[in-house]
């Protein structure tokens, strides 16, 4: 488990697995998918935890359940991919509690991810991409000091138009570390949440 001041991250377990269903048909897989809006039953997204979990292909990607401090299962944030030999890490996140946008939980998540990567795996950089539309990510990047690296146009179909697709990374040596990122972000242990 990582240890953070609003949430945890823990093993994707079956506390975040049933609550798939409903984070896979809310909005927030239109700004995770950038741009995907879905209609997925139970079944299928069972049928794809048992295809992930079956899999024989190697897996470099490290799933983590973000767990607010009041016990509550958030969503999802974790690697999707290592690149070992170059030691480069692509970030996947996904807050699927709209209610949770906003304060300061994902930054959180964001931030024991990162310190993750860079002292626990070994990794040299990390990076992610999302659509332009997604004004508040690309605000999160920028303020956890993720730089911007490429934008490929019209790269994302979403609501019938086309946007571009920012990458963003970040190097080892950039990373101050958790507990400095915490501090220089104001980030504050806080009540929960009143349901």
């Amino acid at each position: 488990m990582l240890e953070g001041v609003l949430v945890d991250l823990v093993p994707y377990d079956k506390r975040f697995k049933d609550q798939d269903h409903r984070w896979w048909n809310n909005e927030s897989v239109f700004w995770s998918g950038e741009g995907q809006r879905n209609f997925v039953s139970k079944a299928q997204v069972e049928a794809e935890h048992k295809e992930w979990y079956d899999s024989t292909e190697p897996d470099t990607g490290v799933p983590f359940g973000v767990l607010a401090k009041d016990g509550t299962p958030l969503g999802y944030f974790g690697i999707n991919w290592i690149a070992p030999f170059s030691r480069i890490a692509n970030l996947g996140a996904s807050i699927g509690e709209p209610d949770y946008w906003g304060g300061g939980y994902g930054t959180d998540a964001l931030l024991l991810l990162i310190e993750y990567c860079f002292r626990t795996l070994d990794m040299r950089k990390v990076w992610l991409g999302t659509m332009s539309i997604n004004v508040r990510v690309i605000r999160q990047m920028e303020k956890v000091g993720f730089k911007l690296e490429a934008l490929r146009r019209d790269a994302v179909h979403a609501d019938g138009k086309w946007y571009d697709e920012p990458s963003y990374g970040m190097f080892r040596e950039d990373w101050p570390g958790y507990t400095v990122m915490v501090e220089r972000l104001g980030l504050k242990a806080r009540p929960p949440k009143e349901g």
